[in-house]
């Protein structure tokens, strides 16, 4: 057994909005320049008119992943909560979402549907039945700041995160264990395993403040403050710095959400995991091989391989969105980015 690669197209999003690849443009660049066959998707990006897919999208899209033999590993579904515009939605009507997105994952022969990681797990229980009947498996995101094991209180997402955000990997097991049904589980995010800040998005930050030095002063001192004193400080030494909350959030970021130990104890409940990557930079001194320098990805990949998980680990390429601001002369290049980051994955998995 071994760990599988994929792609989730939302990779190449830039690319797909200057309409320089479609969808098929993907697939074809997945199995013939990577050499691998996973395929992840975001709902709304790629399958048209969604969520009412016609039968010939349907057709287009078995017929073109079966003339490459490729694997509809998983879908990723959100959950429009004021799409009545009327009103919020209840459970019962996200529930009704949910089922509805499980039976089209299957129409397009996915396995896995991995909801928002906010959508309640009461939610996804009351879609279990459909996810058993059409047999397509549940899978909640542990997404960052969330923990696979919660040690305190986490700071994220706008601000301090409830008791259930924080325990969403617990919660599910649970809903596992307690149901005995083998179609929920978990998506875990490489993004846990980030221990800085990237580069493009310090980058990012330097050319948005008003005052450069803020930016210094907070990756200096992000481990004096925990973030919600570090805008109280940030504000009254540099007052009108430019900087929102959420940027300098993530400027402050000094240690993982999740320790990698930690994955070893939920393998039997991933099938998926997300490659979260913001920068694939040269190793200095290895010519051809590449990293990302604020992710981890060797020791949980390495526990992964040891322990004997052999799902899938698709990329899932962020970066392009934090440079997005210098114009059309600046942007990445997604493709060779990911290129770069199936050369990690191939050679530590």
């Amino acid at each position: 057994m071994a760990i599988k690669r994929g792609v989730s197209l939302y990779s190449y999003q830039q690319a797909q909005f200057f309409r320089k690849m479609n969808w098929k443009d993907m697939v074809r660049e997945v199995r013939e320049s990577l050499g691998t066959d996973g395929i992840e998707i975001i709902d709304e990006q790629t399958i048209r008119d969604y969520p009412f897919a016609s039968d010939e999208f349907v057709y287009d899209w078995n017929s073109y992943l079966a003339r490459y033999d490729m694997k509809a590993v998983t879908m990723d579904v959100y959950m429009d909560v004021h799409q009545f515009r009327d009103h919020v939605i209840t459970y019962r009507e996200a529930a009704e979402r949910l089922k509805n997105d499980i039976k089209l994952a299957a129409r397009l022969g996915f396995a896995n549907v991995r909801p928002l990681s906010a959508v309640p797990t009461e939610v996804i229980e009351m879609a279990l039945d459909t996810a058993e009947k059409f047999n397509v498996r549940i899978w909640r995101e542990i997404h960052a700041p969330i923990p696979i094991k919660p040690r305190g209180p986490v700071y994220g997402m706008g601000g301090w995160m409830s008791d259930e955000r924080i325990r969403q990997c617990e919660l599910m097991i649970d809903l596992a264990q307690r149901t005995g049904s083998k179609h929920v589980g978990l998506v875990p995010d490489m993004g846990i395993f980030q221990h800085s800040p990237s580069q493009v998005w310090i980058d990012y930050a330097r050319r948005h403040a008003k005052n450069p030095d803020v930016v210094d002063f907070i990756l200096a001192n992000n481990k004096q403050y925990a973030q919600p004193e570090m805008h109280k400080v940030v504000n009254e030494k540099f007052a009108g710095h430019g900087l929102d909350n959420s940027m300098i959030n993530r400027l402050c970021l000094h240690e993982m959400a999740a320790r990698p130990e930690d994955i070893v104890e939920i393998i039997p409940y991933i099938v998926s995991i997300h490659g979260k990557f913001y920068n694939m930079t040269e190793i200095p001194g290895k010519p051809g091989q590449y990293e990302d320098l604020c992710i981890d990805y060797e020791t949980p990949l390495r526990l992964l391989r040891e322990n004997g998980f052999d799902g899938y680990i698709n990329s899932e390429f962020e970066g392009q969105r934090d440079q997005q601001d210098r114009g059309l002369a600046y942007l990445v290049d997604e493709v060779e980015q990911v290129r770069r980051h199936h050369e990690m994955l191939s050679r530590l998995t």
